[in-house]
């Protein structure tokens, strides 16, 4: 029997490539956050700069970050961004912010939140839970922000920034103060 040739062998790669690329599961190369959605739109991203041309304004939802300074910063994110993306693709300076790029490693992008999205949030789930227990300045509304994603019904939402981040792999304190 014949070898296979190159075009069905590069065919084959190809196919193998895009069911890694598009796996949600963390165990496949993804990070934990927004699910199979944003994973794929991350993905898409890398291949397409007119993704994000394709999404006007309107389908953006604005987010309104309260710093540790009591600045305001406000950020616009599409639908499925994680917070994290949302701070991350708009270069709001935020100190500290985000600092395992969403692997649930530290708890440097401790929000927290209005009651009334808060309510609105999906699950917490242990891992974050975990990652929480780590955070300075924990509410009964504190979520990390590389875990909560972007839906219609946060459009011109209010996060506060707490007052000070611990990160977990490190030992000092990115406060206000310092």
């Amino acid at each position: 029997m014949a070898a296979p040739g190159p075009a069905r062998l590069l065919r084959a790669a190809a196919a193998s490539s895009r069911r890694w690329l598009f796996s949600a599961s963390p165990a496949a190369g993804t990070r934990p956050g927004c699910g199979s959605a944003a994973a794929a739109v991350r993905a898409a991203r890398l291949f397409s700069v007119s993704a994000r041309a394709a999404l006007s304004s309107e389908d953006k939802i604005t987010v309104h970050f309260i710093n540790r300074d009591g600045d305001k910063l406000t950020a616009k994110g599409k639908p499925g961004d994680s917070l994290l993306d949302v701070v991350v693709n708009n270069n709001l300076d935020i100190d500290g912010f985000g600092a395992c790029e969403g692997t649930l490693a530290c708890s440097t992008c401790h929000l927290i939140f209005e009651d009334h999205i808060f309510e609105k949030l999906d699950a917490i789930t242990d891992e974050e839970m975990d990652m929480l227990d780590l955070a300075y300045g924990l509410t009964e509304t504190s979520r990390l922000g590389c875990q909560i994603c972007l839906k219609k019904l946060m459009d011109n939402m209010t996060v506060r920034v707490p007052e000070a981040v611990a990160d977990a792999r490190q030992s000092i304190d990115m406060s206000k103060n310092s």
